[in-house]
């Protein structure tokens, strides 16, 4: 069976974290053989790492950071144990950070400043960015390229942008990821961007236990689902799942420095 990579999925959430087994199991069967594990917080940056080191031999690698959503809980800096987290082996990335302004959990100036507080620290830490940005794609982009985050790289993940937010990435050297929103019926400008990125920036991902793609629509998410995701990525490109999943496992290696 074709390998697979889920290079986005929060499996210590609710829904996922209690049945570790089984999602592994499905994911296996699936032909997943990669994972992303991405904090949202302080806490969840623990538990990502306590997992890379009981799961190691599944194929878990890990980021650390703070969701936008948490901002206003580091806003006078990011944790000492969060920069030192980062130094695990197994932790590859930094994220997941960057803006939303759809929910507005924390307010917006404090979302772009702690945002800038991740780019330095991924910058420092020699690790790629894994970005969240909602209804706030103009303010993310601007931001990277302020900071200079092509010094650093990373991905949009769960890319919900037009084909322009995308070029914009592109230029500074950034992944795109889609998630299961490009597989809803109402979604074809995001199959219409996943036709056009250049094949060696393209990425797929779950954001389980969110997002659950067209066909298991409703229920958990959990990395097995990705395959639907390759599918629809394939179908919008044109080509064969076959011929399309090798290339985002070697994208996925080279962002995140993951043995092939």
């Amino acid at each position: 069976m074709t390998r697979l990579a889920d290079t986005h999925c929060h499996l210590y959430m609710k829904g996922l974290s209690h049945r570790l087994d089984e999602v592994f199991r499905n994911a296996s069967g699936a032909g997943v053989e990669r994972y992303m594990l991405v904090s949202s917080d302080e806490q969840s940056s623990f538990e990502v790492v306590s997992m890379l080191g009981r799961f190691s031999e599944k194929g878990v690698y890990g980021a650390v950071g703070v969701h936008p959503h948490d901002s206003k809980s580091v806003a006078e800096g990011l944790p000492e144990e969060l920069t030192d987290l980062a130094g695990n082996e197994r932790v590859l990335a930094v994220g997941e950070t960057g803006l939303d302004y759809y929910y507005d959990h924390s307010p917006r100036d404090i979302q772009k400043k702690v945002f800038s507080m991740h780019i330095g620290f991924a910058r420092e830490a020699g690790k790629p960015l894994i970005i969240h940005a909602r209804d706030s794609y103009n303010d993310v982009l601007s931001l990277l390229e302020k900071e200079k985050a092509h010094e650093c790289g990373g991905v949009i993940h769960c890319f919900s942008g037009t084909t322009a937010d995308a070029a914009r990435a592109l230029k500074l050297g950034f992944y795109i990821s889609f998630a299961g929103p490009v597989t809803y019926p109402r979604n074809g400008g995001l199959r219409k961007a996943a036709a056009v990125i250049p094949e060696d920036r393209i990425l797929c991902e779950t954001d389980s236990p969110f997002l659950a793609p067209q066909p298991v629509r409703g229920s958990t998410n959990e990395p097995a689902m990705v395959r639907h995701v390759y599918e629809a990525v394939a179908a919008a490109r044109g080509v064969p799942l076959e011929e399309l999943a090798p290339k985002i496992w070697r994208n996925a290696s080279d962002l995140f420095g993951w043995p092939d």
